[in-house]
């Protein structure tokens, strides 16, 4: 029995086209997922006021913003959000005492592969009010960019508040010895250019600084999103 012609050539163009509808039909809807939008860290309170999508009208969520602060840097100029304005701030926890310096090795690094992009700046806050006088020496010895990578220091009645109940992470000093020792979050921080946590990653583990690496990426992609809506 003879096949039919007609039939085999419907077979082929279905065949055909199924590429095609992949392409024009559902790899749209995965670009759209490409860059899917980073959780915000912290409390959310929702608000009484309202905004509107295809004319529903939605609450306002208010999110927990890092606040402000004044620390003076490696250079003695003081660092504030206002200098900080419109940039993504990846930061971190450290002391001049500690050993190994793990973490500050690896921010090293992701500050060296940023040093053309202005967009993006680098924060290592200590947890040691001592280091005021240190941080100079400190620094030069990471080799740190001048206006890409910069270590903060101040008084506990500044820093401590400022990590507690803005970065969300944790610090104690035990000075039961003649000589005090912290005990910190090691974690790194990925903050956007609102002051609101949008990443939160244990600094030790290799797969969390992988995922840092490519977030970064996905916050810059959001914010030159919104700049060209005008958000």
């Amino acid at each position: 029995m003879k096949s039919n012609p007609i039939k085999k050539v419907l077979i082929l163009v279905s065949i055909l086209a199924i590429p095609g509808f992949l392409f024009f039909y559902l790899l749209p809807h995965f670009a759209k997922n490409r860059y899917k939008s980073l959780p915000i860290f912290g409390q959310k309170i929702v608000a009484s006021t309202f905004h509107s999508v295809k004319g529903k009208k939605i609450p306002d969520t208010i999110y927990h913003l890092v606040p402000d602060f004044k620390l003076i840097n490696q250079h003695n100029d003081t660092v504030s959000w206002k200098s900080l304005e419109n940039k993504i701030v990846v930061l971190n926890l450290f002391y001049a005492e500690a050993t190994g310096q793990h973490t500050n090795k690896y921010i090293k690094q992701l500050s060296d592969g940023y040093e053309q992009k202005p967009l993006v700046k680098f924060l290592s806050v200590s947890v040691d009010p001592a280091d005021k006088s240190k941080i100079k020496e400190f620094a030069d010895g990471f080799k740190a960019k001048e206006g890409k990578w910069d270590f903060l220091a101040g008084d506990t009645t500044q820093t401590y508040p400022l990590i507690k109940q803005g970065l969300l992470l944790d610090v104690i000093e035990d000075d039961s010895k003649e000589k005090p020792s912290f005990i910190f979050s090691n974690k790194i921080l990925l903050i956007d250019n609102l002051h609101r946590i949008r990443g939160i990653y244990d600094a030790d583990n290799a797969e969390a600084n992988a995922k840092l690496e490519d977030e970064i990426k996905v916050l810059i992609a959001e914010y030159l999103r919104n700049v060209k809506d005008g958000r």
